[in-house]
């Protein structure tokens, strides 16, 4: 009898500059309790400018947070 996984209840997302530059920040998300798509307007010291940084998936398969430590 296989025991199931718990979901992690935090994924890594990114924030990926609409600047165009490439720049990118790393932020954690529960996807429980925010549906929509994570929209900031912070910092990019490419183009030493604030500017628009919309949400995108992270590109590695360890994108998820284990808090069951076994």
């Amino acid at each position: 009898m296989g025991s199931k996984k718990k979901k992690a209840a935090s994924v890594f997302i990114r924030l990926v500059s609409a600047a165009g530059t490439g720049f990118f920040y790393v932020k954690k998300k529960n996807p429980r309790k925010i549906l929509e798509k994570l929209e900031f307007r912070k910092f990019d010291p490419r183009v030493n400018r604030h500017v628009l940084f919309t949400e995108a998936k992270m590109k590695s398969s360890a994108n998820t947070l284990n808090t069951d430590l076994r």
